[in-house]
């Protein structure tokens, strides 16, 4: 299986040179937006975006002095455009700057998020619509209970995934806000219209009210989002994982030519593509919480979500996107096993059909509690002699009186069960 996972570009979002650029375009917009209000000189301007650049090497060795890295940045830049850099962060504070370009960022990683959401949804579709008429066990508490469409699953996930896409949508608006409005939110020292001039011309939106930071409840919708993914994602894992299982095994993952499972057992085929996911949904859920501890700040702001934020924001971005190609990988090439699913529905010797035995009594007039009394001592006998159920019914001189022979061997049909999955599909894909 060749890798799908081969684009670097969530990487690179999250670079110190992606970072650094988006610090440069808020500053720029900034400087275009005092330029229309006249503050600085047109000529000034040209000259400011022809030539702000920096070198990363340049901040390291400033910001080594200075131990401040938005004043390092500024310092690099200025070295760059001259006398004019005068211009540049004026009525600023450095979180205008972080916090703005931050947005952009997450924005920028939530395209691609998005696209593999787009792109897990459409496959799952078609594996929906391939399994369909895939009959297996359905199981509750990891016991047989009664028999379900293999497709389901499918259809299930695709609808998770449709739902996680909607939330993603919803956190991409809340956390494209930018503040543009100084020290501690107040516009002291830059009139309103900078922020609303700027943060157009980087089409976001303004932070209603803001203290020296965009309010951190943003940041942590966003990796809620981003951990229920992760949680979506090892929901499917988990199925897998319990499919593979040797006593089961319904479906695996792929196991490529020249692939390994053990150092030990060369017999081996593990589901490790999907242990390693759920392993990772466990850190973009630690980092959601992480970010929850970064809402409440002193007074207008604190630097203590700084660091954490550092750490959290890129890796969930990175991770979700690594976490989603590599389960589309798992799924395209998923081997399932129907004849496999059809001899375990037979291991639990059709009890299974215990509910429409139950059913069928009450509707030729037993009550409920009479029906459930005769149907589980036939199904324990059932189940401890290992013999078929259907075979102890039609034995039963009680259950004869109110079932002839071809009633009960017609509660035994497996179609039955997913006469109505046309309609589930309906509802979820039409």
């Amino acid at each position: 299986m060749i890798p799908r996972y081969t684009r670097k570009e969530m990487g690179q979002i999250w670079s110190m040179e992606n970072k650094f650029r988006k610090w440069l375009q808020v500053e720029i917009a900034v400087c275009e937006a005092w330029a229309e209000l006249g503050k600085i000189p047109q000529e000034a301007l040209k000259e400011i975006k022809e030539k702000a650049d920096f070198h990363i090497q340049r901040i390291d060795e400033i910001e080594a002095t200075v131990k401040h890295d938005v004043i390092a940045f500024l310092t690099a830049v200025a070295e760059k455009v001259g006398p004019s850099s005068r211009y540049i962060h004026m009525g600023l504070t450095s979180s205008d700057v972080v916090d703005t370009a931050l947005a952009l960022q997450i924005r920028e990683a939530s395209e691609l998020i998005m696209k593999d959401l787009e792109e897990m949804k459409s496959l799952l579709k078609e594996k929906a619509i391939q399994y369909k008429e895939t009959i297996c066990m359905g199981r509750s508490h990891g016991v047989h209970a009664e028999p379900t469409s293999f497709g389901l699953r499918f259809a299930l996930w695709y609808e998770e995934t449709r739902r996680n896409i909607e939330r993603l949508k919803s956190a991409i608006d809340r956390i494209s806000v930018g503040k543009i409005s100084g020290a501690v939110g107040t516009f002291s020292n830059l009139p309103p219209q900078i922020e609303e001039i700027a943060l157009k011309k980087l089409n976001l939106k303004p932070e209603p009210v803001a203290t020296q930071v965009v309010q951190r409840d943003r940041h942590a919708e966003f990796l809620s989002v981003l951990a229920l993914i992760g949680a979506m994602i090892e929901k499917i894992a988990i199925e897998i994982r319990h499919l593979q299982r040797t006593e089961v095994l319904e479906a695996e993952e792929p196991f490529t030519e020249g692939q390994k499972g053990s150092s030990a057992m060369p017999h081996k085929r593990n589901p490790v593509g999907c242990e390693n996911l759920s392993g990772l949904a466990r850190l973009l859920r630690s980092n959601a919480f992480a970010s929850f501890e970064n809402i409440a700040l002193w007074h207008d702001r604190d630097i203590s979500h700084s660091s954490v934020e550092r750490v959290i924001i890129p890796d969930s971005c990175i991770l979700v996107d690594y976490m989603l190609n590599r389960l589309y990988n798992i799924l395209k090439d998923l081997r399932v096993y129907p004849d496999r699913m059809l001899r375990n529905i037979e291991l639990s010797y059709g009890l299974y059909n215990s509910q429409r035995v139950l059913l069928a009594l009450v509707e030729k007039g037993l009550t409920r509690e009479e029906a459930y009394k005769i149907v589980q001592s036939k199904a324990m006998e059932s189940w401890g002699e290992k013999k078929p159920f259907m075979e102890l019914l039609l034995k039963d001189e009680t259950v004869k009186k109110y079932l002839s022979d071809d009633e009960i061997k017609s509660i035994f049909e497996l179609n039955y069960y997913t006469r109505n999955i046309d309609y589930i599909y309906k509802r979820v894909f039409e």
